[in-house]
């Protein structure tokens, strides 16, 4: 199999539940060079307590915790609560009356103990690939959608770079003097055109140097925004 590019790992949140201090400590530190956040927690009550406040992208989390079960919490996140997040569960070879449970969970993969650092990044990378790969397609589309809308190049221009610089919230985060420095474009230019996007409902400001992109809003590919400069 080709090397894998672990510099994917950078855009998501891991939730990594283990109730061995030291190593839940140590593999985290690993984990937080790769990933763009990660929850380390002990208990399944604290990591509840995460998924409700934060994005998290993918659970890993040990079967046998104390006074608590991996897999019993993942299908409480299921099947009671609604969420339906990619899993990795991490299991001793004691442990294998608990993989059929595992397996009928449809967890993603399972890591036997102890540890290998090698095997749980190639194994969080080919779980996150295919959701990484569903982002880049749909901002393509997305670019797509916009770009064939507009036909003067600076439009296009300011597209592409609004497309390429938001956040995982859909927000844009830049001045129109951010904006200047980057492309090659008149401030008279980026306002009117910024102010176009707004009265579509496809850029909304929120507060200065931020705006929310609204994909639902986007015209179809061949229908115009009406965007003249």
């Amino acid at each position: 199999m080709n090397k894998r590019n672990l510099d994917i790992l950078g855009n998501f949140n891991i939730l990594y539940i283990e109730d061995e201090p030291e190593l839940l400590r140590h593999t985290a530190t690993v984990l937080e060079d790769f990933v763009q956040k990660i929850f380390p927690t002990l208990s399944c009550k604290e990591a509840l307590e995460i998924i409700q406040k934060n994005r998290v992208d993918i659970i890993l989390t040990d079967i046998n915790l104390k006074h608590e079960n991996g897999i019993e919490f993942l299908k409480e996140l299921k099947f009671e609560l609604g969420y339906n997040i990619p899993s990795i569960v991490t299991t001793a070879y004691t442990d294998t009356e608990y993989l059929i449970d595992a397996i009928k969970l449809k967890v993603e993969d399972y890591i036997v103990k102890p540890i290998n650092i090698k095997d749980l990044l190639n194994s969080i990378h080919d779980v996150l690939l295919p959701i990484a790969q569903e982002k880049e397609i749909k901002k393509s589309y997305n670019m797509i959608r916009t770009i064939s809308a507009v036909t003067d190049g600076k439009q296009v221009e300011l597209v592409k770079f609004i497309l390429k610089n938001l956040d995982d919230e859909s927000m844009f985060n830049y001045s129109y003097g951010d904006i200047m420095n980057q492309i090659d474009v008149s401030k008279p230019t980026v306002i009117k055109f910024f102010r176009q996007l707004s009265q579509k409902g496809i850029l909304t400001k929120i507060q200065n140097r931020k705006y929310f992109f609204n994909e639902n809003s986007l015209p179809d590919p061949g229908e115009e925004i009406d965007c003249e400069i």
